[in-house]
């Protein structure tokens, strides 16, 4: 024990010592030294100057000022970087105050909810009816008898409209265009009987992105037509779209597709839902809209459909609605799970402001996104109908265009220089993914009208180069220049337009 006690105050005394030590070689080095080396510049200059003649001293004035604005510099940098350091903090603690906020807005929603469920519960009890057992308002069916009850009010109306019966919908001859006169009549259609004026550019992307994936994102400022083109494209097919607008306070698929309420034991049904459930009873294009689909985040309430929108088999498109099976639950949920069927396509339309989210990559990458940045310009042209589009024939249009117009060896080499050439200088990759889409949505934008140089170009910069964004380009321009030089020895001066206006967008934001 005595041992022990001489070991620790000779180790306690030694780090004393160290420390004192350390703090007065602080004050010899910041202060003491400093003093002294001021009073050593002063003596060389004492020691010199006599012999300093009319050009010595408007050299010594000279070389001081440059001296002098040499160490202001330094400081004022050394400030500089303090102070954004200091705001760069400042401004990560208002984000973590605000996402602390957001969770206790969140908290109390729930406790809002949990509220009024409970004083649903006291109405019911109130009527005589015990909540915890399977209490079901009674519907009736078009004859006027009653039916068994259902605790999906909205679907089981679906239900009673079709009959219980897909709608075969028969297309004219003369419907039976290819790629390009659809363009054109819808062209002039939405010009004609809209008064909505499209270029054909944006049509034709958008063609080309329903090809590709089953969600599309159309970015860009408001005013341009987002919403109104899937509005209008679904009009031209004789159909509507449904538009559901997306609320801030979206955080999980329930504000989607709502949830089964453990007291009435009904499940509170979405338009969304609604909308979705209807479009396995048609064979025709349909077009859900999530309006202003950034105001949420969307990794959040859309992720179990971006993920199994992923998967090969078709057959496990289905999304789990209930855990039990009733014998009253519509026709078309089976086991509980409702089908995301193949005839549907999910258009979120954003806009990039302070009041919405960050699409991230997920969702990009999943996605295929069209950018408006003008409106059209109105033009005038003949009445133009409507038709009447299949999803088969629509589908066949698109498998004929991979088969009549696949991508060139060629360019997919020249493709393969540039990938590897991000992944040595940039750490990107266009992924499997990215490469599989590229694959569809180049042969149907030829298939429109287009070119492969386009379509490659613009998913160049919409697909890959937009992953630049959550980079820190501040020190990257020499890069970019490299990169806008390798494109055009890759592909041919200028011919990436788009692409190269990207990255010169990007180097202007810096």
């Amino acid at each position: 024990m005595n041992a022990f006690s001489r070991y620790f105050l000779q180790l306690f005394a030694q780090v004393w010592e160290d420390i004192k030590e350390w703090f007065a070689g602080l004050w010899n080095v910041l202060f003491k030294n400093l003093w002294t080396n001021f009073v050593y510049y002063f003596e060389i200059l004492r020691a010199n100057s006599k012999e300093f003649g009319f050009f010595g001293w408007v050299l010594f004035v000279i070389s001081t000022i440059l001296i002098l604005l040499f160490v202001y510099f330094v400081i004022v940098r050394i400030i500089y970087l303090i102070r954004r350091y200091v705001r760069f903090q400042r401004g990560e603690m208002d984000k973590d105050d605000l996402r602390e906020e957001i969770a206790r807005l969140n908290q109390k929603v729930l406790e809002v909810i949990d509220e009024k469920n409970k004083i649903l519960a006291m109405k019911v009890s109130q009527l005589g009816v015990n909540p915890n057992e399977d209490y079901q308002l009674s519907t009736q069916t078009a004859s006027g008898k009653e039916d068994e009850p259902s605790r999906f009010a909205k679907l089981k109306a679906v239900d009673l409209r079709y009959d219980g019966r897909v709608l075969e919908i028969e297309m004219d001859p003369e419907d039976k265009i290819g790629l390009p006169e659809i363009i054109e009549r819808f062209v002039k259609y939405s010009c004609s009987r809209l008064k909505l004026y499209y270029d054909k550019k944006i049509i034709m992307l958008f063609f080309a992105s329903l090809a590709t994936s089953k969600v599309m994102i159309l970015e860009g400022i408001s005013g341009t037509g987002k919403t109104s083109l899937p509005y209008a494209m679904a009009k031209f097919f004789r159909n509507n779209a449904s538009i559901c607008s997306v609320q801030p306070s979206w955080r999980d698929r329930a504000e989607l597709l709502g949830y089964l309420n453990e007291f009435t034991k009904k499940f509170n049904e979405t338009d969304f839902l609604k909308a979705l459930y209807e479009t396995i009873y048609r064979n025709d294009i349909n077009f859900i809209v999530l309006d202003e689909m950034n105001l949420a985040r969307i990794e959040y309430y859309f992720a179990e459909f971006l993920s199994i929108m992923e998967m090969p088999d078709l057959a496990e498109w289905r999304i789990d609605l209930v855990p039990d099976i009733w014998d009253s639950d519509p026709k078309m949920l089976i086991n509980g799970k409702i089908t995301i069927p193949q005839n549907v396509w999910f258009v979120g339309t954003a806009n990039k402001d302070d009041s919405t989210f960050t699409i991230t990559d997920k969702v990009y990458d999943r996605a295929m996104s069209i950018e408006f940045a003008t409106k059209g310009e109105a033009f005038v042209t003949e009445d133009t109908p409507p038709m009447t589009m299949t999803y088969e024939y629509l589908d066949q249009l698109f498998e004929k265009a991979k088969e009549d117009y696949p991508i060139s060896e060629s360019l997919l080499d020249k493709f393969n220089k540039l990938d590897n050439y991000m992944i040595s200088n940039f750490k990107l990759a266009f992924g499997n993914r990215i490469l599989k889409q590229i694959n569809t949505f180049v042969p149907v934008y030829v298939a429109c009208g287009g070119t492969e140089i386009e379509a490659l170009d613009y998913t160049l910069a919409h697909k890959v180069l937009r992953k630049f964004e959550a980079l820190n380009i501040t020190f990257m321009k020499a890069e970019l220049d490299g990169l806008v030089t390798e494109i055009n020895k890759i592909f041919g001066k200028d011919k990436f337009k788009e692409s190269i206006s990207y990255i010169k967008e990007l180097q202007r934001m810096v």
